[in-house]
C-alpha cells in the first residue's frame, strides 16, 4: 500500500504512539520500525518529523485516509503492539483511542 508523505507522517506518529506507550522502546519494536521504514518507505528525517507532530495533527491526517489505508494502519498498529512479544493493556487503549479519534469502524476492520 502506498501512502503519500502526509499519510506517512500520520501513520508513523500513530505507530510511534503505540510503541512508546510504556515510555520504553524494546528491541523487537526497534526491529519492527526498521522493517516498517522499508515497507512504507520513510527515512529518519521523516520519522523525526512525525515524532515532533502532535497526536491531534496525526489524527487529522488519518481521518482523511480511505478505508483501505485505515485497514492497513490497523494491521500495522496491531503488529507494533505485538512486536515486543507482549501486548500491554495500555497499548490496546492507545490503539482504541487512535481508532476512535480517526473515525475507524471497528466492525469493518
Amino acid at each position: 500500500m502506498e501512502f503519500n508523505e502526509q499519510e506517512k507522517l500520520g501513520v508513523i506518529k500513530a505507530i510511534d504512539q503505540v510503541i512508546r506507550t510504556d515510555d520504553r522502546v524494546y528491541e523487537g519494536e526497534s526491529f519492527f520500525l526498521s522493517q516498517l521504514s522499508k515497507v512504507v518507505k520513510f527515512d529518519k528525517a521523516l520519522f523525526d518529523q512525525a515524532r515532533r507532530m502532535t497526536l491531534d495533527q496525526a489524527i487529522e491526517i488519518l481521518k482523511e485516509m480511505p478505508d483501505k489505508k485505515k485497514e492497513v494502519l490497523a494491521m500495522m498498529l496491531n503488529q507494533a503492539a505485538n512486536s515486543d512479544g507482549r501486548v500491554q493493556e495500555d497499548e490496546l487503549r492507545t490503539i482504541h483511542n487512535i481508532f476512535t479519534l480517526a473515525g475507524m469502524d471497528f466492525d469493518n476492520l
